[in-house]
Order: structure tokens, then C-alpha cells, then sequence
């Protein structure tokens, strides 16, 4: 049991590192794009990256490295389409909205997520943890919101905005644990659906927010390369963001999203030279404290949790799984090859929150 509990905990910490990675990679080519060759069609360039996901994913199951598992096609339709909406209103949610106003948009979805796993799921959040979120999002706040502008559009779209990117992140968490599928087979399933609906709607909601058409642009050899970075980064974004939420939780996953805002900050000011203030670094301390305190507080909770159930066995059972090992070699009890399966269960965002973070 040890040893599940260190493959588990392995895996958790190598999707989190290859998340933040593969999203502070993308952010680095996306401003060059934006800033050095002016390529602004940041929903259009989404759905590149979803397309070629799917391709890249589709070649890989072909060879085998994965099996395709079927999924209720309702179910996974719903799911893709829901996603695409999602991005595309995040797209326009910045676009209608003061760079102030859409960062206030996105610390609001972790407690409008805890808010409907409450409610729906019966999820339990202790005052600890919701303590350690408070002191995390007082220091992203701090760190990244500047001017607050409201208009009548923009909060419709805002509020619309935080529905879809809550009930999807739920999803991409449930579907993979009630189906049983892994991130991968998910993905694979929904990013050809969530590419249609923002390869159709794409060029439109850009020329909307930038006043420029993406078929009139000139696609310079360079420029191209850049788009090709982009999009291969993407698949690991994709990717590492399904894997994530089914390996931890919606709520994790945003605390892990204003890490890498942190992050992005100070790379910004370290290797791009860009304007960083007093008020800048207390957010970021502010916040990687409540991030400390959330991650202390889950690790507790969980060996708690475990530690109760482990008392609930019957010592009989107890008894037989010490007694059998040293003669029989069994692997796990039944109870602990569901916990595995369970832990292993996982939806993106893809490169499109980090590129459009660039226009602040």
C-alpha cells in the first residue's frame, strides 16, 4: 500500500510540474507572437491547438499507446461543445471587460466552484481550507487586479464566463471518475468537438475584440514557426490540464492556475523586463503563503481521511491482508486497487488563458 501511495502521489506531482511547465513555455512563445510579430487571433490560434491535440492524440492511439475507450456519444458532445464555449467566452469575457475586471472574473471561480460542489456533489470543505483559499486569492488579487471597470455587456459575459469554466472543470473531474476513463482517453474524445466550435466561431470573435482578420494576415515564415511552437506546447497544456483535474480536483487545479499567474509575473519582470512594483511582490508572497497553507491543510486532510478508513476495516481483514502477503505475494486487497483506480481518475484550459493573459 505504501508503494501505491508513492506511484499516486508521483503521478500528481508530475502532472503538476508538466502543467506548470508546459504553461509558462506557452506564455513566453505567445508573447513573442503577440508583442514582436503581432499575431493577436488568440481564440482562431486555440483552436489550432485543440485540432492538432486531437491529431497528435489520434497518432498515438493508432500506435498504440493508448486504447481508445468508448464514451456515451450525448455525454462527450456535450462536453466538447461546453468546452469550446467556455474558452470563446473567456476570449470575449477580456475583450468586453478592464484587464482588472476579467482577473477579478478569474478569482472567482474557485469559490463559485466550491460554492457548486457543495451544493450538487455534497462536497465537504473544511474552514481551513477555505481560510488558506481566501489568504490565496487576497495575494493573486493584490498582485495582478489594477483597475476595476464595469459595464453592462462585459459582467453578462463575466458571469457567463465563470458558469461554463466551473461546470466544465466539474465535468472533466466527474466524467473521468464515474466513467472510468483516463485524461487522455477524455481528451481525445472531446478536443475534436471543442476545435469545431472554435475553428467556426474563432475568426469572427476575433475580428470582434481586434478589429483584424486572421485569413488577411501576412503568415511570414517566422511567424509560422512560432504558431507550430505554439501548438505542439499546447498538447502538453491540454494534456497536463485533463490530467490534473482527474488526479486532484476543479479547486486544485485553479489554485495551481494563480501559481502559475505568480510565476508568470516574475518571468515576466526577470527575463522580459516587464514593470514589476512593491504591490507586485506582496501579492506574490501573499499568495504562495496561501498556497502553502491550502497544500498543508489538503495533505493533513487527506492522511486524516485515510487514516479513518483504515480504522473502519474489520481487524479480521486487517489480519488476513498482513498474514497473506509474505505467503501469497498479493499485490493489493480489493479495497485498495479501487482507491488506486479512483486516485487516477480527471478538463483544460488550454493555451488560451495564458495567451490571453499577454494583453494585459
Amino acid at each position: 500500500m505504501s508503494s501505491d501511495g508513492g506511484s499516486s502521489q508521483t503521478g500528481v506531482l508530475g502532472a503538476l510540474g508538466l502543467s506548470v511547465a508546459s504553461s509558462v513555455a506557452i506564455v513566453i512563445c505567445n508573447k513573442y507572437l503577440i508583442s514582436n510579430l503581432d499575431f493577436f487571433f488568440a481564440t482562431t490560434l486555440t483552436s489550432w491547438h485543440l485540432l492538432v491535440t486531437f491529431c497528435t492524440l489520434h497518432v498515438a492511439q493508432r500506435l498504440r499507446f493508448f486504447e481508445a475507450k468508448p464514451i456515451d456519444a450525448q455525454t462527450v458532445i456535450s462536453f466538447g461543445l461546453l468546452n469550446g464555449v467556455s474558452i470563446g467566452l473567456l476570449n470575449l469575457c477580456l475583450g468586453f471587460n478592464s484587464v482588472g475586471f476579467y482577473q477579478m472574473t478569474k478569482l472567482a471561480i474557485i469559490p463559485f466552484t466550491i460554492v457548486l460542489e457543495t451544493i450538487f456533489l455534497s462536497k465537504k470543505f473544511s474552514q481551513s481550507i477555505k481560510a488558506s483559499l481566501m489568504v490565496l486569492l487576497l495575494g493573486v488579487g493584490i498582485a495582478s487586479v489594477t483597475d476595476i471597470r464595469l459595464n453592462l455587456v462585459g459582467s453578462i459575459i463575466a458571469v457567463l464566463t465563470i458558469a461554463a469554466t466551473c461546470v466544465c472543470q466539474i465535468l472533466t473531474n466527474q466524467i473521468q471518475r464515474r466513467l472510468k476513463v483516463s485524461s487522455t482517453q477524455l481528451l481525445y474524445q472531446s478536443s475534436l468537438y471543442q476545435a469545431a466550435v472554435l475553428l467556426i466561431t474563432g475568426p469572427f470573435v476575433d475580428k470582434l475584440l481586434t478589429k483584424r482578420d486572421v485569413f488577411a494576415f501576412k503568415y511570414t515564415f517566422k511567424v509560422v514557426v512560432f504558431i507550430v511552437l505554439s501548438c505542439t506546447i499546447a498538447v502538453s497544456v491540454n494534456f497536463s490540464t485533463f490530467l490534473v483535474i482527474g488526479t486532484t480536483s476543479p479547486v486544485t487545479y485553479q489554485v495551481l492556475g494563480h501559481l502559475k499567474t505568480c510565476l508568470i509575473l516574475s518571468f515576466g519582470y526577470v527575463l522580459l523586463k516587464d514593470p514589476f512594483t512593491f504591490r507586485n511582490v506582496a501579492g506574490i508572497l501573499v499568495a504562495i503563503f496561501g498556497m502553502g497553507l491550502y497544500s498543508f491543510f489538503s495533505v493533513s486532510e487527506s492522511i486524516r481521511k485515510k487514516n479513518e478508513i483504515s480504522a473502519t476495516l474489520p481487524v479480521s481483514t486487517q489480519m488476513s491482508e498482513k498474514d497473506s502477503a509474505p505467503l501469497l505475494g498479493a499485490k493489493t486487497s480489493p479495497w485498495q486497487e479501487s482507491n488506486v483506480l479512483e486516485s487516477f481518475d480527471d478538463v483544460p484550459r488550454t493555451a488560451k488563458t495564458a495567451f490571453s493573459r499577454q494583453q494585459d
